[in-house]
């Protein structure tokens, strides 16, 4: 007879039972050894003060001499379990916790892994976002992924957190040419996770919210009924009044579209625009109480062979100067403008959630949906990051959240949430 796995045996720190019971939701999709590994390789993540290495996690845990060794390797590179139903348990359990009802509010966002070596196919190079400027442009190589958070207020942080729960690597294109397959632009994967997402919380609303990355037709039109995108949104983008009314004589086929709308660039220096003098409590995450004009209006969002969207664009600018005004759309016409007006402007400046860190449940475009790899053999084992903040994309959706009924609010401690007020 086979001797079974005895966890007990092993030198080492006896893995703590809290940890056991906060993972508790994730064992049925494991065997007993690959969780016994699993769990030690969390507990070194977790207490690792450098690089969360395989090796440095069962160095901290006191397995450094530990003859097994290869088989916390292999539960990164050999051993089967399923990503994305991983995911999906993942979804439903912050989901559970932190937005019990209401909107749920996702940010999407794209990151660069630099990475290099043979077996790393999948790498491109594309334009560093952090070292890049409008003037400088900077080229990274390394992997490109995609990530979809949960954005959802963290009681004990007072703040809004990013809660990775899906990330889809996207090759490259010389990558896709080599291996023979049509190649999926970024908007492509994110079509594909939103409608992912979306299968997944069926019959709750969902607000994803990316940056101009996102401004994209395709995606907008492909968003199913419970959906809504917030984004940013070009100044010369092509807004169109809706088409007229057709009566018993009108002729031809229907029109999709009306007259064409000022563009918002000319509203900016437009002495007739009429403005509204807004505070915001959060600006860049440093300045508090930063006062803003906004404006905002409605349209068509059309462009040649795509069915026209309904859009709300909003137009801020500041009253100082000090920054260029911006504009952003919602693909829910109906919300009102100071709620479908992004408040946490200071998102651009924090980075992504690194892939190292959360592509233990990590999409990969291989077919199966497992974790063995297709492109490179993994040897870090990651944390997790739930308390990551999301880059470059605009993360705070909570403005455009339906407000709670008066006298539902405890007045006892202040929103973590930032908030709008007119001025």
């Amino acid at each position: 007879m086979s001797e079974q796995h005895d966890c007990s045996r092993e030198p080492g720190d006896a893995v703590p039972h809290i940890l056991r019971k906060w993972l508790s939701p994730f064992r049925f999709w494991f065997t007993a050894p690959s969780w016994e590994h699993l769990l030690v390789l969390v507990m070194g993540a977790l207490l690792s003060p450098g690089k969360r290495t395989v090796t440095a996690c069962l160095r901290i845990t006191g397995r450094a001499e530990v003859s097994n060794f290869a088989a916390y390797h292999q539960l990164l590179n050999r051993a089967r379990w399923n990503s994305r139903t991983l995911a999906a348990r993942l979804l439903s359990v912050i989901v559970a916790r932190l937005v019990p009802e209401g909107p749920v509010g996702i940010g999407m966002d794209d990151t660069i892994e630099r990475r290099w070596g043979q077996r790393i196919a999948a790498r491109g190079i594309y334009r560093d976002p952090v070292r890049s400027s409008h003037g400088h442009f900077v080229k990274a190589s390394g992997l490109r992924w995609l990530s979809f958070m949960v954005l959802s207020p963290v009681p004990w942080a007072k703040c809004i957190k990013a809660l990775p729960v899906l990330t889809i690597l996207c090759p490259s294109e010389r990558h896709d040419q080599k291996k023979g397959r049509k190649h999926k632009l970024l908007t492509d994967w994110a079509r594909q996770g939103v409608l992912q997402l979306c299968r997944w919380l069926p019959g709750r609303e969902i607000i994803f919210v990316g940056d101009s990355s996102f401004a994209v037709h395709t995606l907008a039109a492909a968003l199913p009924d419970t959906a809504t995108l917030i984004t940013r949104l070009r100044l010369d983008a092509s807004l169109f009044a809706p088409p007229d009314q057709r009566h018993e004589h009108t002729l031809g086929r229907p029109a999709q579209k009306g007259r064409p709308l000022p563009k918002l660039k000319t509203l900016l220096k437009d002495a007739k625009t009429e403005w509204q003098r807004i505070v915001a409590s959060s600006w860049y995450g440093k300045q508090t109480d930063k006062t803003l004009d906004v404006t905002s209006g409605t349209g068509l969002w059309y462009r040649r062979g795509t069915p026209p969207r309904p859009i709300r664009w909003v137009l801020v600018r500041d009253p100082s100067g000090r920054r260029e005004p911006q504009a952003f759309m919602s693909t829910n016409s109906t919300l009102s403008p100071l709620r479908s007006l992004p408040i946490s402007f200071g998102a651009g400046r924090s980075r992504s959630p690194s892939p190292k860190r959360e592509r233990i449940l990590a999409w990969k475009p291989n077919g199966s949906g497992t974790t063995k790899p297709s492109c490179a053999r993994p040897r870090r084992c990651w944390r997790s990051t739930a308390s990551s903040h999301s880059g470059h994309a605009i993360c705070s959706v909570m403005a455009s959240f339906p407000m709670p009924p008066p006298g539902t609010r405890k007045q006892s401690s202040p929103s973590p949430m930032p908030s709008v007020r007119f001025a």
